[in-house]
C-alpha cells in the first residue's frame, strides 16, 4: 500500500503545470520632464526723455542660461537700471532642456527740446535775418520751387510767432533782359512769395512788396552760379 500511494503522489505531482515567473516591476517611475522655460521682461517707465533712466525687471523658470541683448548674461530673476540714448527694444532669451523662451520690452526715448537762442543775445533784426531766409527762382520765371516752398513755410512759422513784425519782400533778377522787363519779373516774384505767406496765415497788411529788378545784384560775375544768386526774393523788417 505504501508503495502504491507513493507512486500516485508522484504522478499527480508530475502533472501540475509550472507557473511562469514575471519579470520584476520597475522599482522607479520614469522621471518627468522639468518643463519648458518661461520668461517675463518689463521696462518702467517705457516712455522717457533723453538722459532719463529705465528699470528693467525680469523673471524666468526652468532655464539654464538667460541673456538680454545689449546687456549679456543675467540671473534667472533680476532688476537692472539702464539709460538708453534712443528708442530701444530689450530682448530676453531663456534656454533650458533644449527649449527656448523669450520676452521683449520696448522703451521710447523722446528727443530733447530744441534749444532756442535767447533773443537778448542778438538784436531783433539779427534774429530776423538768421531765421527768415531768402528764396531763389529759376531763369525767367516767378514760380515757387519746391525748395523755396519749404523755406517759405519756415519763414511763415517765424512770422506767426512774432506778430508785431512787418516784412518787406524784395524781388530781384539777374542781369539778362531789359530794365523794364526785370522790374515786372521782380514784382511778380515778390508777389508770389507774399501770396504764399498769406496762405500760410500771415496777414496781408503785414507784408509789403517791392521790385529791384536787376539794379541791386548780389553777385556781379556773368556766370550761371552768380545769376542764380541774383534770382531771388529777399526779406527784411519793414521799419
Amino acid at each position: 500500500m505504501l508503495i502504491v500511494l507513493a507512486v500516485a503522489l508522484t504522478a499527480v505531482s508530475g502533472c501540475k503545470k509550472k507557473t511562469s515567473t514575471l519579470p520584476p516591476a520597475n522599482e522607479t517611475a520614469p522621471t518627468e520632464n522639468a518643463g519648458a522655460p518661461t520668461a517675463q521682461l518689463t521696462a518702467t517707465p517705457n516712455v522717457i526723455s533723453a538722459g532719463d533712466q529705465v528699470q528693467l525687471r525680469w523673471a524666468t523658470t526652468n532655464a539654464n542660461t538667460i541673456s538680454i541683448d545689449g546687456i549679456g548674461d543675467v540671473p534667472s530673476v533680476g532688476v537692472k537700471t539702464v539709460t538708453p540714448s534712443e528708442s530701444t527694444t530689450y530682448h530676453l532669451v531663456a534656454r533650458g532642456g533644449g527649449l527656448t523662451a523669450d520676452a521683449s520690452a520696448s522703451v521710447t526715448v523722446n528727443s530733447p527740446p530744441a534749444i532756442s537762442v535767447p533773443s537778448s543775445s542778438m538784436s531783433a533784426e539779427e534774429e530776423f535775418n538768421a531765421r527768415v531766409q531768402p528764396i531763389f527762382f529759376d531763369y525767367d520765371t516767378y514760380d515757387i520751387r519746391g525748395d523755396a516752398q519749404a523755406i517759405l513755410a519756415k519763414n511763415a512759422d517765424y512770422l506767426n510767432a512774432h506778430p508785431n513784425i512787418k516784412v518787406v519782400i524784395g524781388g530781384y533778377c539777374d542781369e539778362r533782359g531789359s530794365d523794364e522787363y526785370n522790374l515786372v519779373l521782380g514784382q511778380n516774384r515778390a508777389q508770389a512769395a507774399k501770396t504764399a505767406l498769406v496762405t500760410a496765415g500771415i496777414a496781408a497788411d503785414r507784408i509789403r512788396v517791392i521790385s529791384y529788378g536787376k539794379e541791386k545784384p548780389f553777385c556781379s560775375d556773368s556766370t550761371e552760379e552768380c545769376w542764380q544768386l541774383n534770382r531771388r526774393d529777399g526779406f527784411t523788417i519793414d521799419k
